[in-house]
């Protein structure tokens, strides 16, 4: 995902998986909970001003907000739970975001968990999202790991937040990010893209075509913005 200056030296966002053998979590909740781990991060008091991570906030976001997601189990989630981050719970997903660190240079107990083998599925079909609710719309024609579109959605959250005015980040605050994830009506998309709501488009790192746009961020603030007199 490119940022505001690619010529920055290069930071990266940490996001852990908890995904414990015997329970792991269903996809969509792995999804939204990653984007909200995001969120929370880009609003936490470390993050901004003098605060400990304000630093390495402001070289991740004026460079490419590159985000890596990896997976824990048993004592590697207790080692990665161990370092400075904030955990993040979903329904029975748990997403431990971590402040931005240099490309090369991620702690031991990170740089050793996998970043493969973050498949995911759900148990059934998530409903539509309530009325209301912000969704990170997924682009349907994409093939893609479930750790890899837990870094999209990520993505597409970031994105929005950029977007929104302080009293708008401050209203998604109050009620705990609350989101969605869903994929797409193929015959939709197109139409997402083009609407003028923020366009996650891949740096192509992994998996997928350099420039694919991969999620549509729709914000209920953001889509009143764009009609007439917004």
């Amino acid at each position: 995902m490119t940022g505001r200056d690619d010529a920055a030296p290069q930071f990266v966002l940490p996001l852990v998986a908890r995904l414990e053998r015997a329970a792991p979590p269903a996809r969509t909740d792995a999804l939204e909970t990653a984007a909200r781990a995001v969120l929370v991060l880009l609003s936490d008091g470390r993050a901004a001003g003098d605060g400990e991570w304000a630093e390495a906030v402001r070289k991740w976001q004026d460079s490419r907000i590159r985000k890596v997601v990896r997976r824990a189990r048993g004592a590697e989630w207790r080692r990665a739970e161990a370092l400075p981050g904030i955990t993040v719970h979903g329904g029975g997903a748990e997403v431990r975001v971590y402040p931005p660190v240099p490309l090369d240079a991620w702690p031991k107990d990170l740089a050793r968990l996998q970043v493969s083998g973050t498949e995911l599925d759900d148990p059934q079909p998530p409903g539509p999202p309530a009325d209301g609710v912000p969704v990170l719309w997924l682009n349907p024609a994409l093939e893609m790991s479930a750790g890899k579109e837990m870094a999209q959605a990520g993505h597409g959250a970031q994105l929005a937040w950029w977007q929104l005015s302080e009293e708008e980040r401050a209203a998604w605050r109050a009620t705990g990010f609350t989101l969605a994830v869903r994929s797409a009506e193929p015959a939709e998309w197109e139409a997402l893209t083009r609407s003028g709501l923020p366009v996650v488009r891949d740096a192509g790192f992994t998996e997928i075509a350099p420039g694919s746009c991969t999620v549509v961020a729709d914000h209920p603030a953001l889509r009143r913005a764009l009609l007439p007199g917004g």
